[in-house]
């Protein structure tokens, strides 16, 4: 067997009536897609119910799978303590799972358990399954930072474990859509919530699950969804594998999203190769890759060059002998051009800013606000391999993540003085915010970044400052973006 089923649900505390009190009544249409949902799990006599929530135990780089014999939960935390849940670990997939996401090169085991308690998005779906259905095991699984193509992969890992233990097993991804589609909300209002709703459950709906790929990270965090990653686990669970879909509901009455949609495998696993979305999506992602490459100018060039042979080599490049290579191996279409950026780079000094990114995430950012080497080409040397090995939010990059990394170059121009927030752009100016020995810098025209306010904000932290910090100093800057 693998998995035979998957249940696209939300985790409203609210739906519980003993929660609710009477609160429930305004999202009846979203309970009685929950009861069908149970119908359902109840008639396929899953042996496993493997379920992710994003309010389970979450790492930045690492997906936690729950170890021990089983767990207990209530929702005391929302004032019904008699409202309780046991459940048993399925120990045996667990460790399966482990192992085989080991071998696949996922981040992911048992360790790193704080809590082992169940949390809400586990005990809503397990209130309505339990209802139904008790006789099965359970696994369950956080999200984690890494990219989706990573979430993925994790669902195929487990749909080769229930294959290979023989298990009829059902996924369930928990998770609510955005939080962010009213302004009476609990979270207020942005127009990327209701846009995330539309654009998921169009998706979800139609189980074309490579369009998950192409959510922005910067979109998904201002629609401030919790339930995409589980989805795409849900998705990876499904590879080369056709499924019947049914779409039960979408709610949005309370100011968040609630999407209800069944899954089943109308063919045998891995029969389907028009369903290979990884595949389809990384070959794209490979060329694309390529072509920007081929784009790349001379700045970005030797920033590349430079952390390409620090990683292979463990050696930092000379200016002059970087920007020989790079005239040398240059076509005669880019010579004249490439020629004249080699000068200013030897001739000029400014600070500069490296930054790395890997499959649409940050992967390092470290710069200098004003020049501090003899050279613009050192500063971007010297820049490109810290960003790499010396940004202390990102381990450092290893050689095989090399083929993967796409880079900007932003070359500084010098700080003035401003006295008024109102000078700033966040298109135009990067800012410099100061108070006492503490200094922050955050760059303009950044995805996710769309007013004065946030831009002050990140930077403030960035220094060590609380977001609403007073009596800071502020500078602002431009820079010449390469890419």
């Amino acid at each position: 067997m693998a998995i035979i089923a998957g249940f696209m649900v939300p985790h409203p505390p609210l739906i519980v009536p003993e929660v609710g009190r009477g609160g429930e009544k305004q999202i009846e249409e979203t309970t009685a897609a929950y009861e069908k949902v149970a119908d359902r799990i109840a008639e396929l006599k899953p042996d496993t119910i493997v379920l992710t929530s994003p309010h389970s135990i979450m790492y930045a780089d690492y997906f936690h799978i729950s170890p021990g014999s089983g767990a207990t939960g209530s929702f005391a935390g929302f004032g019904a303590p008699s409202v309780k849940c046991d459940v048993t670990y399925d120990t045996e997939f667990v460790s399966a799972l482990s192992v085989e996401s080991d071998l696949q090169g996922i981040s992911a085991g048992t360790l790193g358990e704080k809590n082992r308690e169940l949390d809400h998005g586990s005990l809503v779906p397990l209130y309505f399954i339990r209802q139904k259905h008790t006789d099965f095991r359970f696994v369950r699984t956080g999200l984690s930072g890494l990219p989706l193509t990573e979430h993925y992969r994790f669902g195929m890992a487990m749909a080769k474990v229930a294959e290979t233990l023989g298990r009829r097993t059902v996924l369930v991804a928990s998770g609510d859509l955005s939080h962010k589609l009213k302004d009476e909300g609990p979270y207020g209002f942005d127009p990327a919530g209701p846009e995330y709703d539309e654009r998921i459950m169009d998706v979800m709906g139609r189980g074309d699950f490579g369009e998950l790929f192409l959510f922005d990270e910067h979109f998904l965090e201002k629609a401030a969804e919790c339930g995409h990653r589980s989805f795409v686990i849900m998705a990876g669970a499904f590879d080369r594998t056709k499924v019947s879909i049914e779409k039960l509901s979408h709610q949005d009455v309370t100011g968040v999203g609630y999407g209800i949609c069944c899954y089943e495998a109308a063919s045998a696993p891995g029969t389907d190769q028009s369903r290979a979305f990884l595949d389809v999506f990384e070959k794209a992602e490979e060329e694309r890759r390529k072509a920007a490459m081929e784009k790349e100018d001379f700045f970005v060039r030797l920033a590349r060059k430079s952390l390409e042979t620090h990683i292979l080599t463990g050696r930092v490049l000379d200016a002059k002998e970087a920007t020989d290579q790079l005239l040398r191996s240059a076509g005669e279409d880019k010579k004249e051009a490439f020629e004249k950026a080699a000068d200013e780079l030897l001739s000029r000094r400014a600070g500069a800013f490296v930054s790395l990114h890997k499959q649409g995430q940050l992967r390092g950012c470290i710069g200098t606000i004003g020049p501090v080497r003899s050279s613009l080409a050192e500063e971007i040397i010297e820049n490109a391999v810290n960003a790499a090995v010396h940004d202390s939010r990102f381990l450092p990059v290893e050689k095989e993540e090399l083929p993967l990394i796409e880079y900007s170059v932003d070359v500084l121009s010098e700080p003035e003085d401003i006295d008024s927030e109102e000078l700033l752009d966040v298109k135009r100016y990067g800012v410099i915010v100061t108070k006492g020995h503490k200094r922050g810098l955050l760059l303009p025209n950044l995805e996710g970044v769309d007013t004065i306010g946030e831009q002050l904000s990140i930077a403030k932290r960035k220094a060590g400052l609380s977001a609403d910090e007073k009596g800071c100093s502020l500078q602002r800057f431009e820079v010449v973006r390469h890419y």
